[in-house]
């Protein structure tokens, strides 16, 4: 498929997006911090609308009507997510607030009972803080080991490293699929299958790649896989754990409450089986609700067609970054078909901090992320204490990209003029 018939894709789908068609300080909006947060279409907010004006009420505790209603569309999105990744079973899925939400979920109902002085936990340098602080604190608890693979000359994956750090006394390898300021896309269907020889258990960060990518958590062969809604079109406030079935009928509850019971004493309790052991409390029904016509709407492009486009326009503006000699981008450059990396670029201009490069692109409606995007320790890392990062999905297109490139390169000549 060609770049021009993409690109009548992208043109398409704009329109579903009611927050993309207006201005900012006078200029067109131009969204590229998509890796913080996606914007959602019409069909995810009509969802969201749907439930609260037609369908409000509690789930699973209700025999009306509205209730069963409610239950039916909550649960649904249960097996619309178990068939989006994969999954052999809707059991395997367990909502969330969010990835975060997920990983701690782990941590605690498994890492905190599993994990032993002297045990090994396997991060990478590049970890989001949300899957780096929970195995701190875990490990602190414990008396395991934190240790972390490092990055090739290219700033990827250290494959080679990751073998040597391996050993039996690894007990958990935690990993993010493609990192939020690299936009490398590590090798996760190597990783788990080396990890599992020694007998760790994996747990994948997805949230910058499930909305961009088609996966298959049974051809990963993690044990658990984390990501939020927000990123894939669905809104804040949902998001899911994957687990391998057997290994999360073994974990105990991670919270105490209403729905996560079959029965309650006095002075004991039998839990819920999967998934509802592990969703304690009203869910957030309307936001789950939400979600599944969001992988509707995802599902509906197609997630191949959406990688493809998402390809061009990466390799597209990582050209035009490397015009202007000022930039310095960091990850690996894209590969001849731009399947190597994430549609993202992270970047510096050296003489303009990112937070005022961010501020003055936003005075001509350009939304990008400016700081150390929760990566902190990968910033030290790479000698970058902050990063500008222009953050891209299905909806964007190649004339944004031109705005962008030309409000930057005035930026650059402007303080330039300045400073130079």
């Amino acid at each position: 498929m060609t770049f021009t018939q993409e690109r009548t894709l992208a043109s398409k789908v704009r329109a579903d997006f009611p927050i993309l068609h207006q201005t900012v300080n006078g200029n067109p909006l131009i969204y590229f911090d998509n890796a913080a947060t996606s914007q959602k279409p019409k069909a995810v907010l009509d969802a969201l609308m749907h439930y609260y004006e037609n369908d409000n009420a509690n789930v699973h505790r209700g025999v009306h009507t509205l209730s069963s209603r409610a239950t039916d569309a909550y649960e649904g999105t249960r097996d619309k997510v178990a068939a989006f990744i994969k999954a052999n079973s809707r059991q395997e899925i367990v909502f969330t607030r969010n990835a975060s939400e997920a990983i701690n979920l782990v941590a605690y109902a498994w890492g905190l009972h599993h994990l032993q002085h002297g045990d090994e936990i396997l991060l990478t340098v590049m970890e989001h803080h949300s899957n780096l602080i929970p195995w701190q604190m875990i490990a602190q608890r414990t008396g395991a080991i934190l240790k972390f693979v490092e990055l090739t000359e290219t700033q990827e994956f250290d494959l080679d490293q990751f073998k040597a750090l391996l050993s039996d006394k690894t007990k958990l390898v935690a990993v993010v699929h493609v990192s939020n300021t690299l936009g490398c896309i590590n090798p996760v269907k190597e990783i788990a299958e080396l990890a599992h020889r020694y007998g760790a258990k994996v747990l994948i960060d997805a949230c910058q790649s499930v909305p961009h990518l088609s996966l298959d958590v049974q051809s990963i062969d993690c044990d658990w896989l984390v990501a939020s809604g927000h990123k894939m079109c669905a809104p804040t406030g949902i998001g899911f754990l994957y687990g391998k079935l057997d290994l999360l009928r073994s974990m105990p509850p991670f919270l105490g409450g209403g729905e996560m019971i079959a029965d309650v004493f006095l002075d004991r309790a039998t839990y819920a089986d999967l998934p509802h052991k592990f969703e304690a409390g009203t869910p957030a029904i309307a936001e789950a609700i939400a979600l599944g016509a969001a992988i509707d709407y995802l599902s509906h492009i197609g997630m191949e067609a959406i990688h493809t486009y998402e390809q061009q326009l990466t390799t597209y503006l990582f050209q035009q970054l490397g015009q202007i000699p000022e930039v310095q981008t960091y990850g690996p450059k894209p590969n001849v078909n731009g399947d190597n990396r994430a549609s993202l670029a992270s970047f510096t201009t050296g003489m303009i901090h990112p937070h005022d490069l961010s501020t003055i692109l936003d005075q001509s409606g350009i939304a990008i992320r400016a700081g150390h995007h929760c990566t902190q320790p990968l910033h030290r890392y790479i000698g970058a204490q902050s990063t500008a990062r222009a953050s891209l999905y299905f909806y964007n297109t190649r004339e944004e990209i031109d705005t962008f490139i030309a409000v930057l390169k005035e930026a650059i000549d402007f303080f330039g003029g300045i400073f130079g």
